[in-house]
C-alpha cells in the first residue's frame, strides 16, 4: 500500500513517519513540503520515497492509496478534500480545521465521494483512555454525572509569533491546539454525548507582548518569529452541558501558576477516575464499606503506532473507527461554541 505524508515538520516526523514505517504492509512513497529542504531531509534520513513541493503531484499518481495530513490546521480541509475528490484515503491531523463551517465541508465531502477521512485525535486509540471507556461503559463508576478537564501548564506558547499563534492560519490557541484532546477524550469515554449548551472565555494576555514574553519552554521554538503575529488564546476557561455529564474545564498554554496540571477526573456516583495525560490512570472507589484506590497496570502500545495500524487496515476492511470526522465532528462544533461564546460573552444553545 503506498502512501504519502503532506506536510513534514515535527507530528510528521515524530508520529506519522515512524508508524508508517512500522507497518509492513505500507510503503511511503512521497514526502511533501512547500519547503522543499524538509521532504528533501525525510528522504535522506528514512532512506525512501520522493520527495515533492506541490500535493497536487501527489494526487495525480495513481499509486497512492491515502495521505497523512500533517501541515498547519489552515490547509486541513484543502488538502484532505482535494484528496478525497482525487479517490485518496485520508488521515488528517487534529484539529479537523480552524472552524466548524471548514470540519462540515470536509464532512459533506466524506459523504459524496465515500473515501475516509479519520482524523488525528490519536487518544482514540491509546489503551489507558480505552480501559477507562472499558471502566464507564461497564457501569463500574456508576452514572458519569460530571467531568472536570485541565490542562495547564506555565510557559510554554509553542512557536511565538508563528503559525500557532496566528488565528488566520491556527484558528485559535490553547484551546485547538491542546484542549481538542482533552475534550475529544472526554467524549470518547463518555460515548460521545450530544451538546446541548456551551458557555465559555478564552483570553489572550501572556504572549501579546512577545519581546518581553519570558518562557522556560517553547515547543516547535524553531518557527518562533517575534516579528509575527500572536492574536490567539493563551487560555480558556467554561463549561459544557450535554445529555450526559456536564463538563467543566481549564487549559492554558501559559498561567502565571508555576505548576503543570493536565489530568481529567471522571465523576461517577459510584467511582470516580483520574487519568493523568498521556500516562496512567487511578481508581476511586467504594468497596465492602472501605474506601478504595488503585492505579491499573494497562499493557500499552505506543498510540501513534495504533493509529496509522487501524488507518491501514480500514482502508482495507472500510470500516468506520472511532476518529471517523462524523465522530469528530461534535468536538469541532463545541470548540467552536466556546468561541462563539467567548466572543459574546453569553451562553451558546446548541441545536
Amino acid at each position: 500500500m503506498k502512501v504519502a505524508v503532506i506536510g513534514c515538520g515535527t507530528i510528521a516526523n515524530s508520529a506519522h513517519i515512524p508508524s508508517y514505517l512500522n507497518n509492513p504492509e505500507v510503503e511511503i512513497k512521497y514526502f511533501c513540503d512547500i519547503i522543499l529542504e524538509k521532504a528533501e531531509a525525510c528522504v535522506e534520513k528514512y532512506g525512501c520515497g520522493i520527495a515533492v513541493k506541490d500535493y497536487k503531484e501527489v494526487l495525480k499518481d495513481p499509486e497512492v492509496t491515502a495521505v497523512s495530513v500533517c501541515t498547519p490546521n489552515n490547509m486541513h480541509p484543502t488538502i484532505a478534500i482535494d484528496a478525497m475528490r482525487a479517490g485518496k484515503d485520508v488521515l488528517s491531523e487534529k484539529p479537523a480545521a480552524r472552524t466548524y463551517a471548514e470540519a462540515l465541508e470536509m464532512q459533506k465531502v466524506q459523504h459524496e465521494t465515500g473515501k475516509i477521512l479519520n482524523i488525528g485525535v490519536v487518544n482514540r486509540f491509546n489503551d489507558n483512555v480505552n480501559a477507562i471507556k472499558r471502566y464507564i461503559d461497564s457501569g463500574k463508576l456508576g452514572d458519569i454525572h460530571h467531568v472536570y478537564v485541565s490542562f495547564r501548564a506555565h510557559r510554554s506558547i509553542p512557536g511565538l509569533g508563528g503559525a500557532f499563534t496566528t488565528k488566520a492560519i491556527a484558528g485559535g490557541g490553547a484551546l485547538i491546539d491542546w484542549g481538542v484532546h482533552y475534550l475529544d477524550i472526554v467524549m470518547y469515554c463518555c460515548g460521545d454525548p450530544k451538546p446541548l449548551t456551551v458557555t465559555g472565555e478564552a483570553f489572550c494576555k501572556l504572549g501579546k507582548d512577545m519581546e518581553n514574553y519570558v518562557y522556560r519552554s517553547m515547543w516547535a521554538e524553531d518557527t518562533k518569529d517575534l516579528n509575527g503575529t500572536y492574536d490567539v488564546d493563551d487560555s480558556v476557561t467554561g463549561m459544557i452541558r450535554t445529555d450526559g455529564p456536564v463538563i467543566t474545564f481549564n487549559g492554558a498554554w501559559a498561567q502565571n501558576i508555576g505548576v503543570s496540571e493536565t489530568y481529567i477526573d471522571f465523576m461517577g456516583d459510584k467511582g470516580g477516575i483520574r487519568l493523568s495525560y498521556g500516562s496512567t490512570f487511578k481508581v476511586f472507589l467504594q468497596e465492602y464499606g472501605a474506601l478504595v484506590e488503585y492505579t491499573p497496570e494497562v499493557k500499552t502500545r505506543d498510540h501513534f503506532q495504533n493509529e496509522i495500524d487501524a488507518f491501514v487496515r480500514s482502508i482495507k476492511t472500510r470500516e468506520k473507527l472511532p476518529s471517523h470526522i462524523d465522530t469528530v465532528i461534535i468536538t469541532a462544533k463545541m470548540m467552536q461554541a466556546i468561541y462563539d461564546s467567548s466572543d459574546a460573552h453569553r451562553e451558546i444553545v446548541l441545536d
